[in-house]
């Protein structure tokens, strides 16, 4: 709920009554162990915990989702074997959180233990945040120092970090900033800057009143919608011709017991609260055979650190899945905006604050594309006379597209997995929506103190900033290539010796180094150092005796930050993001690379800090992590709203199949 009006996200709106949850069509029972939980399902589970005695109406749920089975257990199950179905809930009652297993399978309840660490944050909590800052009298005088009024005025609660400060120590905290309420689309455009409240929710009590001075306050609305854009512009662009994508014969998707199945692709695909969608047993078809190429692919977790030193911002280092939850904001698809109208639309099944569950429609689509490109071509010179000419010979290229979105606050991030015929698979976040600003004194760069006031970010409107910041998105990638005795290995470029009567004096051969433990298994990526990095099964065999694998190429979506990992606790809590690629042995209890509890978290419980054991990890089951990043440095093109911006990696089969897959594409009618 990250900078965001609440009564905009679906859970609020359900609150305000704005959206009957059981109105939409709930998927039917999972037919697979990995399945996402029903409507249901969530709702026994909470029954069962009622049942029990440790919960009654006044229990909050931050989380509740399927506890996945072990991997030996999913990868033997068949269609009607006995479903486990086990449900991981966290619950807090008063100040205290709890971690329990609900098994549906015998309507049991586990063992109640305390939580490790503070869970995620709930829109019941985002409330009565709002109403503690603007309930307070100091408060409301820092606001009419401002000449405004509690009622003209929204605030949004934001997870406040941790710095291993004393007073941090036995509170959950969340700052409250506020924004003068809006006349227009853009909720964001009139910050009331240099105020901010602290407040302590396991207290439920407003803790200070920061209070840096007054600041002015932009007098532009900035709206964004098609008429609000014609009245500030006079006009819009000539209507032209609208180019669309079309699939005038139908779909080749197939949709059966939740096993999407296309071309030479199938996998499953569900909804969870924390990473969002999650893929699981992706599998390519080899000729009359389907291989292994993925056990689990999803986002594991996103980390936003801005770059201001300012009271009110420099605590701003959010962590976007762990703290709020991609799934919990997931949004409704736009048919023709967000996907293509055609598209297979299907719904994610989340929880209310309550327990209840919430099914959020269109939250995932499906669909093919054409883009025009040739999946393969060749002109042949030497088949052409002076009588005939011979055209290329070559394929046109489709892709199959699952694509989700999610509002965290003001940022709206697209979340792709792109499926080739060539047995590619691209991963792909678009970042757009609005910056986060800061009020400013200035309106022009030539007004006196601009260069000041800018020191951290840009001028992007008159009275408005958007400090600089960093985007980091880690995704977990669970490689079982033709089974789990993989390896990740280092293919490097490097020097070749000259042969002593050649004429040719520089050349370079591949230089192959497996990774065999944990911190062996970490790797910047350096252009002035190419290598590539790839995953094998070194106890199968592939075409022509080689072994079979995946590379991992990591195109446009390398970053890293000059951080201090050992000293500044953002950075400890994300020490992830000092490498792109990590290497871990698989453990089920390790699932996200912030760790189980994001929320104030110390930092002990990382990707970071499980590689510490330098485990080894050589011909074994293991996980891939990649962390991809983009730095943002605001401009003024920027606002009112953000272009789309993509950023992504590829998965690419290296010596996997006995020949170009794309070779057996048919040319289209």
């Amino acid at each position: 709920m990250r900078a965001r009006h609440f009564l905009r996200s679906p859970a609020a709106a359900i609150a305000a009554g704005g959206i009957i949850a059981a109105g939409f069509i709930s998927p039917p029972a999972a037919a697979h162990p990995l399945d996402a939980l029903s409507e249901a399902e969530i709702v026994e589970t909470v029954a069962l915990l009622r049942q029990s005695g440790h919960v009654d109406d006044t229990t909050l749920f931050p989380y509740i989702s399927l506890k996945e089975p072990d991997k030996a257990t999913v990868l033997a199950w068949k269609a009607g074997d006995p479903e486990p179905r086990v449900v991981e809930v966290h619950f807090k009652t008063g100040d205290k959180a709890f971690v329990t297993e609900v098994d549906l399978a015998s309507n049991s309840v586990g063992a109640i233990e305390e939580a490790g660490g503070q869970t995620m944050i709930q829109l019941a909590e985002f409330l009565t945040a709002m109403e503690l800052a603007t309930g307070n009298a100091e408060f409301a005088a820092g606001l009419a120092k401002r000449g405004l009024k509690p009622e003209d005025v929204f605030c949004l609660p934001l997870t406040a970090g941790r710095f291993g400060l004393p007073e941090e120590e036995g509170r959950r905290l969340m700052k409250v900033p506020c924004y003068v309420l809006p006349e227009t689309s853009n909720f964001y455009a009139k910050p009331i800057e240099g105020l901010y409240a602290v407040v302590d929710l396991n207290a439920g009590a407003l803790v200070e009143v920061l209070d840096s001075g007054v600041v002015p306050i932009p007098e532009d609305g900035w709206g964004y919608t098609e008429d609000e854009v014609k009245a500030r512009s006079g006009t819009l662009r000539p209507k032209s011709s609208p180019a669309r994508l079309a699939q005038p014969g139908g779909s080749n998707v197939t949709i059966a017991d939740g096993l999407i199945s296309w071309d030479i692709w199938r996998f499953r695909a569900r909804a969870d609260k924390r990473p969002g969608v999650v893929l699981s047993n992706i599998d390519v078809k080899d000729g009359d055979r389907w291989r292994q190429v993925l056990y689990q692919a999803h986002l594991s977790e996103v980390f936003v650190p801005y770059m201001d030193p300012d009271d009110g911002w420099y605590w701003r280092t959010y962590m976007d899945s762990g703290e709020y939850g991609f799934g919990t904001f997931l949004t409704p698809l736009r048919a023709g905006v967000d996907c293509p109208a055609y598209a297979t639309y299907l719904p994610a099944i989340v929880h209310q604050d309550n327990g209840a569950p919430l099914t959020i429609p269109d939250a995932i689509c499906i669909f093919e594309r054409n883009i025009g490109d040739p999946a393969w071509r060749h002109y042949e010179i030497f088949a052409q006379s002076e009588t005939q000419q011979t055209p290329a010979e070559g394929r046109p290229a489709t892709q199959l597209v699952v694509r989700s979105a999610s509002e965290v606050g003001n940022y709206d991030y697209l979340v792709d997995y792109v499926f080739h015929q060539d047995g590619r698979i691209d991963v792909m976040v678009g970042s757009t929506g609005l910056d986060a600003v800061k009020g400013a004194a200035i309106k022009s760069m030539n007004d006196a103190g601009a260069a000041e006031e800018t020191r951290h970010g840009t001028l992007i409107a008159p009275n408005l900033i958007a400090p600089n910041h960093d985007h980091f998105f880690n995704f977990k990638l669970d490689f079982d290539i033709d089974g789990q005795a993989n390896t990740f290995m280092r293919t490097g470029l490097v020097p070749a010796n000259p042969v002593p009567d050649a004429p040719r004096r520089s050349m370079w051969v591949t230089q192959t180094v497996p990774a065999k433990t944990e911190l062996g298994g970490r790797y910047k990526v350096n252009p002035n150092t190419p290598a590539m990095y790839h995953i094998m099964n070194m106890t199968a065999e592939g075409p022509l005796g080689h072994r079979p694998g995946y590379m991992i190429v990591p195109n446009n979506s390398v970053a890293y930050s000059p951080f201090d990992y050992v000293n500044d606790m953002p950075m400890k809590r994300n020490a992830y993001i000092e490498y792109t690629l990590w290497n871990t042995p698989y453990r089920a209890d390790e699932r996200y690379a912030g760790g189980q509890f994001a929320f104030q978290s110390d930092g002990t419980d990382t990707l970071a800090t499980w590689v510490a054991q330098d485990r080894p990890i050589a011909n074994t089951d293991i996980v891939t992590w990649y962390t991809m990043g983009f730095h943002h440095v605001p401009h003024t093109e920027d606002w009112p709203v953000m272009s789309t911006m993509w950023k992504g990696f590829m998965l690419r089969p290296f010596n996997f199949f006995p020949h170009n897959p794309a070779l057996t594409i048919r040319l289209d009618d």
